[in-house]
């Protein structure tokens, strides 16, 4: 039997603390009760792009919520994979942005299926709009011209609309497509032939027990360099004088440091000693790629003419013809002047002319431009 023998001090002191420990405890019973109930009280500060990941993805897990912010979104179209799109001042094309009551009205108006809108695919969410949800649609079972004539918009062939598609389009309009084009092929599954599902967002497909999710096939994308001069090439399926850098898919089990060594020795003979990663992107050509953009570095010693040829364009280079129309080296002053060729015009003289600004070729033609300048200062 314990027994306590306190004085008057010590009943104080007592009390005091089991006041204390009392008030702890409701304090820590409330918080866990608030936090619970309302958690953005005690979440802490995030950035608004966090916030905007996050409420994608619970519009992908979430199908009601998806349904909801394609009410309230905007949508933008496709016939056949042709994005709608519609002229700019500056001579451009930006896609039509539709809105759900809108399209709604224009396919009553053409007695279709309300439903199509039931296809619809999450693209993501606007920046400039308050995290509106955007959205992709094809409407090939549509009569085309009906559709441009409804919406004031053109289709336009995706090779065509991508050099003209201005600021951030160019790549929201590709991955749109990209993923239309992914819900075309993937409606069957690979391994028992059934159909696949998909979800509201359009983010997956579902065949039993097995997921498909959008993939891209990864390509590297070379400017190769010798200290003064760049390596450029063009394809026969080039519009004429576009010239660009390198580009191969890399092999199953492959590195990025091997796909890159060996496309450049395949199509030109060289090889590499050294290479830079810059940036990576979206691709829509020929069946939406994830390039991945590089710098290279020959040996100088390899890249100098041979002894009995005169021309200083001409160098110890083994282009593969099967698989390009031209490549040779450019020096800067070649390169400044055709940089300022924004969209060659049809019936003048031919000219040389480079990816446009949105493409990763376009940007490490650039990179090359600002090494060589600040090299020379």
């Amino acid at each position: 039997m314990l027994v306590l023998c306190l004085t008057r001090r010590g009943c104080r002191r007592l009390s005091v603390t089991l006041c204390v420990c009392v008030c702890r405890s409701i304090m820590i019973r409330c918080v866990s009760l608030l936090s619970t109930r309302h958690p953005s009280l005690f979440c802490c500060h995030i950035s608004d792009f966090a916030s905007r990941m996050r409420l994608l993805n619970r519009l992908k897990e979430d199908d009601e919520a998806c349904v909801s912010a394609l009410q309230s979104g905007s949508i933008f179209l496709f016939h056949l994979l042709r994005p709608l799109v519609c002229p700019t001042e500056g001579g451009g094309l930006t896609p039509v942005r539709l809105s759900w009551t809108s399209l709604t009205s224009v396919l009553q108006r053409l007695s279709s299926d309300r439903s199509l809108l039931n296809e619809s695919v999450l693209i993501g969410l606007s920046e400039q709009n308050q995290n509106q949800a955007q959205f992709c649609l094809d409407v090939g079972v549509l009569d085309p011209v009906a559709v441009e004539a409804e919406c004031d918009g053109t289709f336009v062939d995706m090779r065509k609309a991508f050099f003209l598609l201005t600021g951030s389009a160019a790549p929201f309009v590709a991955k749109g497509q990209a993923l239309l084009r992914w819900h075309q092929e993937t409606k069957f599954c690979s391994s028992s032939g059934r159909p696949t599902q998909r979800n509201r967002a359009g983010s997956l497909r579902v065949c039993g027990s097995i997921t498909y999710y959008p993939k891209m096939s990864p390509v590297v994308i070379v400017l190769v360099s010798d200290g003064k001069r760049c390596l450029l090439s063009r394809q026969m399926s080039f519009p004429p004088g576009l010239y660009s850098a390198l580009a191969g898919f890399c092999d199953m089990g492959e590195s990025l440091e091997e796909s890159l060594r060996r496309e450049v020795a395949e199509e030109v003979g060289l090889e590499v000693c050294r290479f830079s990663f810059s940036g990576s992107q979206h691709w829509p050509f020929p069946q939406s790629s994830f390039m991945i953009g590089c710098h290279a570095h020959v040996n100088p010693a390899h890249t100098e003419p041979p002894p009995t040829h005169s021309d200083p364009l001409m160098s110890q280079l083994s282009v593969d013809w099967s698989e390009l129309e031209d490549a040779r080296w450019f020096s800067l002053e070649e390169i400044d002047h055709a940089l300022q060729v924004q969209h060659p015009i049809r019936g003048e003289p031919q000219v040389m002319w480079f990816p446009p600004k949105h493409a990763i070729a376009h940007r490490l033609i650039r990179e090359w431009v600002e090494l060589q300048r600040a090299q020379s200062s």
